[in-house]
This record gives structure tokens, C-alpha cells and sequence, in this order.
């Protein structure tokens, strides 16, 4: 018989959990791990759960069966703004979409985005005022919207596509309680929060139709992924317009939220201490290493995709011997497993120069997932934070405003909890 996954009652779960149980997971796993180890199990009355805490384990979920499970609950609630985008949709659907959205992402179209990030990183750069406050956080979704209606659409549309901004926050703050027992009711309740997000929702269907439909009318051969989508989806005989606006509004929302997510979580770990061994100066081959060693860091210490859920869709033994009941609700969480102590010594520490000592056991740092499910813009999102760092970091310093307080928030991806107050001066030479 297969031994039993260990974890608290279900009266201590929903005693630390109620009233909203995804807000507090991150306490709660935490501290479900420590008691019971790195594979645990809880129940609510409407479902059962397993965390998994544990290199071979998410290999096991996200590689080896992954075929064994199918999108979680979350990911389901996240088709009402995404609808059937690669984040959302399942086989074969995912796999057909894949092939058609990988040459937007292809390296050398990555080279062609880059300079488009590295001229808006310089404007931003130029706007900033040294010695004044700013909310890194808001600057830095400003920027990385810019930067997604420029490489995705081939023109800056930020201006109308600021209901996306409208339309995530919404999504953001009513996330935790879709994922209740009474979540499904609120959709169907004219409550203002939904009233809201049904009016952001058909404002940014509107903005994605209506640039799918005059790039279809449009000659002009053009280089932005928009254009490269089309014609791909051409290639596969008639692809709707919904499966289009689906793939282009999961891109959109995706690409700049977790990329400001990085880079502000980034900057106030900067702007806190500085590293170690920190190279005088940000230019060259060294600057660049050391702007890649930061970037990593931090989406070790606050991977924008902090939790990722599966559904087992039958009984699914693990390689460490448990089973997974079918039905049940599985989670890894990139949070909890960056800050294992005994993965990533003194993890809790920003330390860039930890990765100069060698990398981790395959599959303990999964910022972007992993297997046939990894996310589709990783060297995008990678090559824009290193740039929008490195511009910022040639000329300026950043310090936390004193006395600021930031928390996480984690919601669909890992927020700062509230303003990130900032001040840049300017880098002496």
C-alpha cells in the first residue's frame, strides 16, 4: 500500500486558511512544510490538495506524467479574461497554438524586439528626475506596456490599452474569492467589482478585434508579433478571430505584468543593499554578466509565476512512492522552493554571486516552469528585464524610501502588496 501523504486536519486548514484560503497560502505552506516536509496534503470541504515541495516531485508533475494532469482550477478561472490562450487551454488545442506562436519568439525576432526595449528603456531612463520619489512598480508597468504594444502590435497603443491595466487589477483582486465555493455565484451577480471587469473586458475585446482586423486588411509587411501570428495561423489553414484575440490578449496581459513584476522586485532589492563584489561599473561583458545574475536572483527570490496548479486526472504515482488521488488538486510553488535552505544556502539572502558558484539540482529553480508547458516567452522576458536593468543601472543608483514597507501580494502573479516608493541618483563614474 502506498503511504499516506502527511498534513494537517481539515479543521486546521480551514481554521488558517478561511476566509479567502489562496491569499494565505504562502504563510501556510510555509509553515505546513516545515512540520510535515515537502510533500503535504490538506483538505477544504470542497477539495483535497497536495503541495509538493520537492525537485523530483515537480519534475514528476510538470515532465515526467505530465499528461496525467490538466489545468487547475485557477487557470480555469483565468480563462474569463484570457479565454483559450496558451497559459489556459489544454491538448490538443495548446499544442496546435504553440506551433503557431513560436515564431514571434524565434532568437533572432527576440533581436529585432530588443531594440525596441532598449529605446524605450532609454526615454524612461531620460524621464527619470533624480532625487524625487516614484512607485517603481507603476513606472515599471508603464514601461513594460509600452514595450508589449510596440513588439506584440508594431505600434505604441498604451494609451487605449490602459484598460488592460483596468482589467488585471479587477482580475487581480477578485482571483482569491473566484477560487471559493461561492466564486462561481459572484460571476453571475451584478456586484460592481464584476459589473467592472465585464466592462474592462469588452473595452479591451474591442482593442484586440479591432487591431486583428485592420492588420488582416493591412498590405504592409510588418515585423511585429501580431503580423508574424497572422501569417503563421495562414499557414495552418483559417484560424479564427477569437483564437486570435485569445492568444494576443494572453501575450499582452502575460508579457508586461510578470516583466513588471521582475523589474520591480528587482529594483527594490537593489535599492535595499548593495551586493557583493558589485563591478564598478555597469558597462561591458562584466556589467551585462552581473545585470543576468540579478535578474536570476530575483525571480528566485519572487518568481512573478509564484504557484502553479494541476488537476490529476487519474491516480498518479510520484517517484518517491506517494500517490496522488485522482481529481486531486496539486500545487508547486517557485516561491517555496527557490528559498529551500538546503537547494540555495542562506536563501532568504539577495545574492547575485550565487550564481557564479555553480547552479542548483535540475529542476529547483523553475521560474518558468517546465516541459511542454514552459513559457513560450522566456528569452523575451529575459532579454527585456536584462536590457530595461542595465539601462537604468549605467546612470543611476536606487534606494528604497525610507520608512517604505512592501509586502507581497499574492494574487495570479506575485505582486508588491503596494506602492514601491523609490529615488534614483544619479551613478557617479
Amino acid at each position: 500500500m502506498p503511504a499516506k501523504i502527511p498534513g494537517p486536519s481539515r479543521w486546521t486548514t480551514l481554521r488558517r486558511l478561511f476566509p479567502v484560503p489562496f491569499a494565505r497560502f504562502p504563510e501556510f505552506l510555509r509553515e505546513m512544510t516545515a512540520r510535515y516536509g515537502n510533500v503535504v496534503a490538506f483538505d477544504l470541504p470542497w477539495r483535497s490538495y497536495v503541495f509538493v515541495n520537492d525537485p523530483a516531485a515537480v519534475k514528476d508533475v510538470l515532465v515526467t506524467q505530465q499528461h496525467a494532469f490538466s489545468k487547475s482550477l485557477g487557470t480555469r478561472v483565468l480563462r474569463l479574461l484570457l479565454g483559450e490562450g496558451l497559459l489556459t487551454s489544454e491538448e490538443p488545442l495548446h499544442r496546435q497554438m504553440r506551433r503557431i506562436v513560436q515564431p514571434a519568439f524565434h532568437h533572432d525576432r527576440i533581436a529585432e524586439y530588443a531594440r525596441i526595449m532598449e529605446r524605450d528603456a532609454l526615454d524612461f531612463a531620460d524621464r527619470i528626475r533624480p532625487g524625487e520619489s516614484f512607485d517603481a512598480h507603476a513606472a515599471m508597468t508603464e514601461l513594460t506596456l509600452r514595450i508589449a504594444t510596440e513588439t506584440l502590435f508594431g505600434s505604441d497603443e498604451s494609451d487605449s490599452a490602459r484598460s488592460v491595466g483596468d482589467a488585471l487589477r479587477l482580475m487581480m483582486g477578485e482571483f482569491p474569492h473566484m477560487l471559493t465555493p461561492l466564486g462561481s455565484l459572484r460571476q453571475h451577480l451584478p456586484l460592481p467589482n464584476t459589473l467592472r471587469f465585464r466592462r474592462a473586458r469588452r473595452m479591451l475585446d474591442e482593442i484586440i478585434y479591432g487591431l486583428i482586423a485592420r492588420r488582416r486588411a493591412d498590405a504592409v509587411t510588418r515585423a511585429d508579433a501580431l503580423s508574424l501570428l497572422l501569417e503563421a495561423a495562414g499557414h495552418e489553414g483559417r484560424i479564427s478571430d477569437e483564437r486570435l484575440r485569445d492568444e494576443i490578449m494572453t501575450l499582452f496581459i502575460a508579457g508586461h505584468e510578470t516583466t513588471a513584476n521582475a523589474l520591480t522586485w528587482a529594483l527594490y532589492l537593489l535599492g535595499q543593499q548593495e551586493p557583493p563584489r558589485r563591478p564598478a561599473s555597469i558597462e561591458g561583458h562584466q556589467g551585462r554578466e552581473y545585470v543576468n545574475r540579478v535578474v536570476k536572483e530575483t525571480l528566485r527570490l519572487y518568481p512573478p509565476a509564484w504557484i502553479i496548479g494541476r488537476e490529476a486526472l487519474r491516480d498518479v504515482a510520484l517517484s518517491d512512492g506517494y500517490v496522488l488521488p485522482k481529481k486531486t488538486t496539486v500545487f508547486l510553488a517557485p516561491l517555496m522552493l527557490h528559498r529551500r535552505a538546503d537547494l540555495f544556502p542562506d536563501p532568504d539572502r539577495f545574492d547575485p554571486d550565487r550564481w557564479t558558484r555553480g547552479e542548483p539540482p535540475p529542476f529547483a529553480y523553475v521560474p518558468f516552469g517546465a516541459g511542454a508547458r514552459r513559457c513560450i516567452g522566456e528569452e523575451f522576458a529575459l532579454t527585456e528585464a536584462a536590457i530595461v536593468l542595465e539601462t537604468l543601472l549605467r546612470r543611476y543608483r536606487f534606494e528604497l524610501e525610507p520608512g517604505a514597507r512592501v509586502g507581497i501580494a499574492p494574487l495570479v502573479t506575485l505582486r508588491p502588496s503596494g506602492p514601491v516608493t523609490m529615488r534614483a541618483s544619479v551613478r557617479r563614474r
